[in-house]
């Protein structure tokens, strides 16, 4: 990452709205930061950033590595090749639009298929990362996969919990976890949908400082029920004003 790339990654256990507070950062970035370049990566194989963001999604990053790994089954085409294909049907399958260019990974691949294309893939996004300013990476529980089919590399990893214990304890394995697989600069923790904020008498939480603290929010889960995305909601929602502490105590703004 030449030119400073910020790359924030959510991660966390499924059902704590990392989908939600990475579609909000998204937005609040397109808002603060106009004139800068943004990505959201949908790295979770549901695709639910997608229709948070209120984004078509029309072809998938795996969908491009089987195409270019069946393109170069029985051709010897030189790795520059390939990287040069696939940059180009990457920026292709990009969504781009209110300000923010979206790229879904799609689902994981087959276990032993295609593992040079992955190998070529993961150079692409990391190729395709510097001509971003922003980068969010919205991860599916847990963080090996980021590592493995994204980025080795973040400056910012997010946790999401809920004010369940046994959310809060996993905050702790996935430091431990992305200590050793993913390189970051920065971490801090989001206690989104907190049904006693008042509780939360400490500025951290296994190691890792607490950032924001949502409480459940009422217009969110309204807006997930209709199916209407970020850019739908009121802007003193509880969601953007956290997500907004939030980017503010990282220092991302």
């Amino acid at each position: 990452m030449t030119h400073n790339t910020v790359v924030i990654a959510l991660a966390g256990k499924g059902g704590v709205g990392k989908t939600s507070l990475s579609a909000a950062i998204v937005r609040l970035l397109t808002e603060k930061r106009p004139d800068a370049k943004i990505l959201a990566i949908d790295a979770d194989p549901a695709v639910g950033l997608s229709v948070a963001l209120g984004v078509e999604v029309t072809e998938t990053l795996d969908q491009i590595r089987k195409r270019v790994a069946e393109d170069v089954t029985g051709k010897l085409k030189d790795t520059q090749d390939i990287l040069a294909e696939a940059k180009f049907r990457l920026y292709d399958a990009m969504a781009e639009q209110r300000g923010f260019a979206f790229l879904a990974i799609g689902r994981p691949e087959a276990a032993g298929c295609y593992c040079a294309i992955n190998t070529y893939l993961k150079k692409v996004i990391e190729m395709l990362v510097d001509d971003f300013d922003y980068v969010v990476i919205d991860g599916e529980a847990g963080i090996e996969q980021i590592n493995r089919r994204v980025l080795e590399k973040v400056t910012h990893l997010v946790c999401v919990s809920d004010q369940s214990q046994k959310g809060l304890k996993i905050i702790g394995t996935i430091k431990d976890v992305a200590g050793e697989l993913v390189m970051y600069d920065e971490i801090g923790l989001i206690v989104n949908r907190a049904l006693f904020p008042e509780r939360i008498e400490t500025d951290e939480i296994e190691g890792v400082p607490i950032v924001s603290v949502i409480p459940q929010d009422d217009a969110m889960t309204e807006n997930d029920v209709e199916g209407k995305n970020i850019f739908e909601l009121p802007q003193e929602t509880g969601i953007l004003k956290g997500a907004d502490e939030a980017l503010k105590n990282l220092k991302i703004y």
